[in-house]
């Protein structure tokens, strides 16, 4: 494709008081007083507004508060910095959608406990952000409203289900934002969008009540940045607020670390499928990068057993069942089970015809994290680097909840088949901007670690990210910017 063919991407960077900035140089600007929160807010309000109508990022605005708050700035690593939570998080006086058309809920009465430790680092949120229903697919776009686009390519897919903090934070609508994830829903949108996503180890932050409810809890809360020094940072900040002391502290994480690591290279899934070519080549790229820095790359297996996949599954299918079934329990009064999408209903469904299969699952899956652990160490690795994603971003409708179950459900297993094992097992993991599509799109390479190992990955991540620094949309053309940068 020649640049005259490439679309122009979607974004908001201009000459405001955020300018290019990431969430640690602004949150220093602020410190410093040479912005005030106030500024930062009203920009990031107004870069929301511009491409909203393009990108349908927000599910929720809260514009009118996040000014209220701009003007006593608190304290953090954050104090000031705009922000936007996922819409499956309560933040009290806010709707709570689950990117779903079947919830009605009022405002929530409380803020989510994982919220909590999120906005004690002074972030300031300026609304809530899109998920696909339930955050089960692993592409933003609900049935029953406007898919959220890609800003490298708005024809294109942001992921999930994390797509919408994901879509604005490449967009420079924000330098941070709140993600989770349960398979991916962190690490996915930040490979479709270019961005840094770390899920943490299990218990590293604070559990939503949502995670604590689970039978395995699967669920890694976090955020997507366009920096490793942010992702560092709010990790550092957070720990502050808690600490869970069954595990090693990460602490201040600065720069690439000195010792060189032994890192196990994986480009086929434990599907079986193959990895499409041009990923292969971004991972093999970034083993051949991290090789001549000294580490020691060699191929390795997955760390699990060949059924891993169909458990995990048969898992994400239980909890659709559970949603169906008791929705007016788990999430709202009002719950309406007839309003779920096609994807909901087929997962839901499937396990009702596999539910003998339940006892013998969940005890693999628990076992996951013994087999992981056991298995980096028999194999004398201290990483595994792996794609992100078995193929490259897809158009937008390829992974819609409208596709048939049967078609949708075998595309979601091929496409979403390295980042489960890491949400099982509890260890932490990252996804990483490692190349371009022939069509310009982000490409991702994968990082997961032993438990507690958080520290390699962002030391890791520092190292790439000096040596082969990722592209942003801030240098890029767009209409978007043109019209703010139009005197008022």
């Amino acid at each position: 494709m020649t640049a005259q063919e490439r679309p122009t991407p979607i974004h908001a960077f201009t000459d405001d008081a955020l300018g290019k900035h990431d969430a640690t140089a602004l949150a220093a600007l602020i410190r410093r007083g040479d912005i005030s929160a106030r500024e930062a807010v009203n920009a990031a309000i107004q870069r929301a507004q511009a491409v909203e109508p393009q990108l349908h990022g927000i599910a929720t605005p809260d514009y009118e508060n996040a000014r209220r708050q701009a003007a006593c700035t608190g304290n953090g690593v954050f104090a000031g910095v705009p922000t936007l939570i996922k819409d499956n998080t309560d933040v009290r006086g806010l709707p709570t959608g689950h990117g779903s058309l079947a919830v009605r809920s009022g405002p929530a009465s409380h803020t989510n406990a994982f919220a909590q430790q999120f906005l004690a680092q002074g972030l300031i949120s300026i609304g809530k952000s899109t998920l696909p229903e339930f955050g089960f697919n692993a592409s933003t776009e609900p049935a029953h409203t406007e898919a959220t686009r890609n800003p490298w390519n708005p024809a294109y897919s942001s992921g999930a289900s994390s797509g919408g903090s994901a879509a604005l934070v490449a967009a420079g609508v924000v330098p941070i934002a709140h993600a989770n994830d349960g398979g991916g829903s962190i690490r996915i949108p930040a490979a479709c969008c270019g961005l840094v996503g770390l899920k943490p180890t299990r218990g590293r932050l604070v559990d939503g009540e949502a995670a604590r409810a689970l039978p395995i809890n699967i669920i890694g809360e976090g955020v997507v940045t366009r920096t490793v020094r942010d992702t560092a940072n709010f990790l550092a900040g957070a720990e502050r607020y808690h600490q869970n002391r069954r595990l090693p502290p990460v602490g201040e994480v600065l720069g690439p670390g000195k010792r060189r690591l032994r890192i196990g290279l994986v480009l086929d899934s434990v599907t079986g499928e193959a990895t499409d070519p041009q990923t292969r080549q971004a991972v093999e790229a970034t083993a051949r990068l991290l090789a001549g820095q000294g580490h020691a790359v060699m191929p390795v297996d997955v760390p699990v057993a060949a059924s891993f996949a169909d458990d995990f599954a048969h898992y994400w299918s239980s909890l659709a069942f559970l949603m169906t079934r008791f929705g007016h329990r788990i999430l709202d009064r009002n719950f309406q089970p007839e309003h779920v999408d096609g994807l909901t209903r087929g997962l839901a469904d499937r396990f009702r015809r596999q539910l003998h299969r339940a006892p013998g699952v969940l005890w693999r899956l628990y076992r996951s994290r013994k087999q992981y652990a056991e298995g980096l160490e028999r194999m004398g690795v201290d990483v595994v680097l792996s794609p992100a994603l078995a193929h490259t971003t897809p158009k937008l409708g390829y992974l819609s909840p409208d596709q048939p179950f049967e078609t949708l459900f075998a595309r979601l297993r091929r496409y979403v088949a390295f980042t489960p094992l890491a949400n099982a097992s509890g260890a932490p993991a990252i996804s990483l901007p490692g190349g371009r599509t022939a069509d310009n799109l982000p490409i991702a390479v994968h990082l997961s670690a032993r438990h507690g190992g958080e520290r390699d990955l962002l030391e890791l991540a520092f190292e790439l990210e000096a040596v082969a620094p990722w592209p942003s949309l801030a240098t890029a053309e767009s209409p978007i910017r043109s019209q703010l940068d139009k005197p008022a």
